[in-house]
């Protein structure tokens, strides 16, 4: 049967930080806060007109074509990056600042925070691996404490200061454990995500946890044993 566990929050990072891991990765949307950042900002962007009325009329039907399983994931999660191009990336960063702080900042898991905190405060190397893009991550690692430097988002060349079309990474299942691999060159201690994207990633690491996990990564947790653990604020 699935492990879940039966800890309070203080008693998971207590038990987190008794593994005494040196490198920690950490999926952001539904692992370090409740829903989908990436989704509501590209929900947010295109009522706000942030693109071209070009990229709203043909990001509507492209998204809703992945959602029915005709686009993949690898490339959805790009594409959402590089619909930007052109835009000056300062411009992006400031709308995906306030979008996050005007909608997510109240969704960060409490315990979560307290986790990457005492994880950081005990030498441990932590991370934010997502396949989001990097403004948005970055917006939510302010809140987070985790630095820019410690960010594996989808992400984009910069050039010039606008937002370019070349792909720099789109870490998302299998690409997951690739970034980690060639950023950080090493398999992380510990893992933490959500969702089966996060599978190949939890996969690698000496010790894994499905933090909040939806049905299907809970199948796979209890094929892996790993431990399930549903934050006090879902569990309410």
């Amino acid at each position: 049967m699935t492990v879940i566990s039966p800890f309070k929050s203080a008693e998971f990072v207590d038990a987190v930080l008794r593994l005494q891991p040196r490198l920690a990765t950490f999926d952001c949307d539904g692992t370090l806060w409740a829903g989908d950042a990436g989704e509501g900002f590209f929900d947010w962007e295109l009522r706000q007109h942030l693109v071209s009325d070009e990229i709203v009329r043909w990001a509507r039907p492209r998204y809703a074509d992945y959602k029915a399983g005709k686009v993949d994931e690898d490339t959805m999660c790009g594409e959402m990056v590089t619909m930007h191009r052109g835009l000056a990336a300062a411009d992006v960063q400031h709308a995906a600042n306030r979008y996050f702080d005007e909608n997510f900042v109240g969704q960060i898991f409490p315990e979560m925070r307290e986790l990457v905190r005492r994880l950081r405060e005990s030498g441990c190397d932590v991370w934010a691996v997502s396949s989001t893009n990097e403004w948005v991550i970055r917006a939510g690692m302010r809140h987070c404490e985790i630095p820019e430097n410690r960010i594996l988002a989808a992400a984009v060349a910069i050039e010039n200061g606008h937002v370019g079309d070349r792909l720099v990474r789109v870490p998302t299942g299998e690409g997951k454990p690739r970034a980690i691999r060639e950023v950080i060159r090493r398999d992380p201690d510990v893992a933490f995500g959500n969702s089966r994207w996060d599978t190949e990633m939890l996969e690698i690491a000496r010790c894994a946890f499905a933090v909040n996990p939806n049905s299907e990564l809970q199948k796979i947790a209890q094929k892996h044993r790993w431990p399930v653990y549903f934050p006090d604020s879902i569990r309410l």
